[in-house]
């Protein structure tokens, strides 16, 4: 299955797919069960878009697909419920800083641990593909590039802070619901102490597609086996996730998460009563339908 380059290309939303950002990317849907129960087939056209996948490739990668998930179902969607149980009495509560910053990296864990559980799969893939289907996922990425800069760096810095706060009220309503003009302008207050450097972003999105391209090409260029794939597949998973951690951007990146951890503070902060019963219901909707999707489990 193709989670390696899931990996590159949206290694900040991996954990939309299977941690508890499934439920942010997955909101607008009235039912996250139908979203779920529909998620292999969404995976495997997510990724022939990115590899334009050959007859003899589609059954196994359709195949791993359908194992991962149903594996996913039945051992990973009550431990999601009882992550989303913390969240819920966090909300109910008085949530700090320190609450929200450890949510933040237990999912980064949860996610790193979800990739290296899909290692032969991710490996088994890397091995199949034609010089070809390289080229094409390195045209994905330029083209997403493109994209990330139409909608994230155009017009003065006005407009991207503009633009980025837009993005987070996105995420604000639908959990909260809509927010009076006074809430608006002390959500963007906070949003906008945030550090912006888009140019920061968009070259670690461009390192972590120059290694997995040179990775998929020594795969290929040396015929290397299933082991040795695997091995380096691990590598590259570990250094992306502490690549954060490490080097002249840990202090970026520490000041830009403490920042964002403020602005949801804020945010429940200013929650009338009406609008957090609005999230706790919507949370609660989520927990019934993981547990009732682990329950369907095979």
């Amino acid at each position: 299955m193709e989670k390696f380059n899931m990996h590159a290309a949206a290694l900040r939303r991996t954990a939309r797919l299977f941690l508890l950002g499934i439920m942010l990317l997955l909101a607008a849907c009235s039912s996250l069960q139908l979203a779920y129960n529909h998620g292999d087939t969404l995976l495997y056209w997510w990724l022939d878009g990115y590899v334009d996948l050959e007859s003899d490739q589609k059954p196994w990668v359709r195949q791993d697909i359908d194992e991962f998930f149903q594996w996913h179902r039945k051992t990973e969607l009550r431990d999601y419920a009882q992550v989303l149980q913390t969240a819920r009495r966090q909300l109910q509560g008085t949530p700090t800083e320190a609450d929200l910053l450890g949510d933040y990296e237990d999912i980064r864990e949860r996610t790193r641990l979800l990739l290296l559980k899909a290692l032969p799969q991710l490996a088994e893939l890397a091995r199949s593909l034609r010089p070809q289907q390289i080229a094409q996922i390195e045209k994905k990425f330029a083209s997403n590039n493109d994209t990330f800069r139409h909608k994230n760096m155009k017009g003065d810095r006005e407009h991207q802070l503009a633009f980025r706060y837009d993005k987070a009220m996105d995420q604000f309503e639908l959990w909260f619901g809509n927010f009076s003009r006074e809430q608006e302008a002390a959500i963007r207050q906070a949003s906008d102490a945030r550090p912006l450097d888009n140019a920061l972003w968009l070259d670690q999105r461009m390192r972590r597609q120059r290694a997995i391209l040179a990775l998929l090409r020594q795969v290929q260029r040396d015929k290397l086996g299933q082991e040795a794939t695997m091995t380096l597949i691990r590598t590259l998973i570990d250094d992306s996730f502490a690549r954060r951690d490490q080097g002249d951007r840990k202090d970026f990146f520490e000041v830009y998460d403490q920042d964002t951890a403020q602005l949801v503070l804020t945010v429940i902060q200013l929650a009338t009563p009406a609008q957090k019963a609005h999230a706790l219901k919507r949370m609660q909707g989520w927990i019934d339908d993981c547990n009732t999707l682990a329950a369907q489990a095979r």
